[in-house]
């Protein structure tokens, strides 16, 4: 079983989910590919959804309490990655971007040694279901916009706020 439950945060409600012990999600539950996303995780794990919390879950709403609070930078919860070869390998290259900063679609492209790929990467990036802890909201187009994010932009806008990397990204501007 996928246990799951609902986390209502200040910047949206979130549904949590835990298979084996680890964190396989962690999504918008209003986001548009609610569906798509449920139906991978569910497929690919041969499994269905259970409202029922897990020492895993209520690990992860304690360690994004405090990630929304200002408190924690870093995240050590037990992840299982759901999804292709190619979409772990981005979601993984996702980890590597530090708290407080941004990349872009085309740095993620070449940090996996395939500047071809910042479309597929783009969808790969769309198609994570650990938010935040995976943190998709820290890429941003290659001219600075904010674009694409399951949260909604102005969550993402938030999120960004909240770690200061607009400010350092604004400054390296002048």
């Amino acid at each position: 079983m996928i246990y799951i439950q609902y986390f209502d945060t200040e910047y949206g409600e979130l549904i949590l989910g835990s298979f084996n012990n680890k964190l396989c999600l962690c999504d918008w539950r209003y986001r548009k590919m609610r569906d798509s996303v449920d139906s991978r995780i569910k497929r690919m794990l041969d499994s269905e959804f259970v409202e029922k919390t897990t020492e895993v879950i209520e690990m992860s709403k304690v360690q994004l309490t405090e990630y929304f609070a200002g408190s924690r930078k870093v995240f050590d919860i037990p992840l299982l990655l759901v999804g292709t070869v190619f979409q772990k390998s981005v979601w993984n290259a996702l980890l590597e971007i530090p708290y407080s900063t941004t990349s872009s679609y085309l740095e993620l492209s070449k940090s996996l040694k395939n500047t071809g790929a910042v479309r597929a990467v783009a969808s790969a990036n769309g198609a994570n279901s650990i938010a935040i802890i995976i943190p998709c909201h820290r890429v941003i187009s290659s001219d600075g916009k904010l674009v694409g994010y399951a949260g909604g932009i102005s969550t993402k806008k938030k999120l960004l706020d909240l770690e200061g990397a607009l400010n350092k990204n604004q400054l390296k501007l002048f």
